[in-house]
């Protein structure tokens, strides 16, 4: 008889083990970190020319980009759904050179390229060269999602974008007062033997959400004064955009021809799998010795898979904004603010 009330107790006793085993269990997972960064480009205005006003919008923008992402996070939203948030956001602001406030080729018109890479399956899509794309970032991941492709092109991926019932609008809708002055300075400093183009910076997202999937997306207009045609690597899966699931996640900005010459994306979430560096060293190694020592400046945002968030450049400043469930939160522009 005793031995039987024994087996009993124990039998309930293991019972109620398992129960708070699982209840910690799905505990855990309700807390699981969850992370996102923002960027709208390196190469910022210089600090003398920065009015308190036009600082004051762009923190604003900054801020609504990485919340709208982290509102997808919180509500227990996919990685790839938050990149694609934030990322059209900036897209819609005309203060950043993607989207609405594109800069302007050598011929006066916006051409528009866009990336973005799920880190779980390491699916991937990726457009450029589109004039008429209300949003490119939601035309690349129509592309990932939606294709057997991951790149289209120019009128290509247009006619992708029609079939898919995407917003089209004039090429008009891109040009702003100011990137017309851009331009216009751009083709007097070529006229007088001077830089012959300009690179006023990106926009991108990398998140990870409660299943542990990190996500990156990029947006660009590319340089201004550019040919027609010109490609950097906002578009191009490992040198402006890369994820794979606990490695890292990464967007970049910068003078796009060094960053695909680098693969800098992809070099970065090489050094964390293979050589075991710490996102940071990985970061600072790619930036501040390979592509500084190729002549290239730029930035990048990048995310691990543990919710570690890196905001590094080797250029003047770079916007970028990041937020996460330990109670981080930063907007900032250059190094000391």
């Amino acid at each position: 008889m005793s031995c039987g009330l024994t087996f009993r107790a124990l039998r309930a006793l293991l019972a109620c083990l398992a129960l708070a085993s699982a209840g910690a269990s799905a505990h855990a997972s309700d807390e699981r970190r969850i992370a996102i960064a923002v960027h709208g480009g390196a190469g910022v205005i210089a600090p003398a020319e920065l009015t308190p006003e036009r600082e004051a919008s762009i923190r604003a923008a900054l801020q609504a980009a990485v919340d709208a992402g982290y509102a997808v996070l919180e509500h227990g939203g996919s990685s790839l759904d938050a990149v694609t948030a934030a990322v059209r956001v900036l897209e819609d602001d005309p203060q950043f050179n993607a989207g609405r406030g594109a800069v302007l080729t050598h011929d006066g018109a916006a051409e528009l390229d866009a990336s973005i890479m799920d880190g779980h399956s390491l699916r991937a899509g990726a457009v450029a060269g589109v004039r008429h794309v209300k949003n490119p970032i939601e035309l690349a991941r129509l592309v990932m999602d939606k294709s057997p492709h991951v790149f289209l092109i120019g009128s290509g991926a247009e006619e992708f974008a029609l079939a898919q019932g995407l917003t089209l609008v004039p090429n008009e809708y891109f040009r702003t007062p100011e990137r017309e002055r851009q331009l216009e300075r751009a083709k007097q400093s070529e006229r007088a033997g001077g830089a012959k183009t300009s690179a006023t910076g990106t926009v991108g997202a990398v998140a990870l959400d409660r299943d542990g999937n990190l996500a990156a997306a990029t947006s660009t207009g590319g340089m201004t004064n550019k040919r027609h045609g010109r490609v950097g690597d906002s578009p191009i899966i490992g040198a402006g955009t890369y994820a794979r699931n606990g490695v890292c996640a990464v967007s970049a900005t910068g003078h796009g021809e060094y960053f695909i010459r680098l693969a800098v994306a992809h070099d970065i979430c090489s050094l964390v799998a293979y050589r075991g560096l710490t996102l940071d060293e990985a970061v600072r190694e790619v930036l501040h010795v390979k592509l500084q020592g190729l002549g290239g400046d730029g930035g990048v945002i990048a995310l691990d898979g543990e919710g570690s968030i890196v905001m590094d450049f080797n250029s003047p400043g770079m916007f970028r904004a990041a937020r996460d469930s330990s109670g981080r939160r930063e907007i900032a522009i250059y190094r000391d603010r």
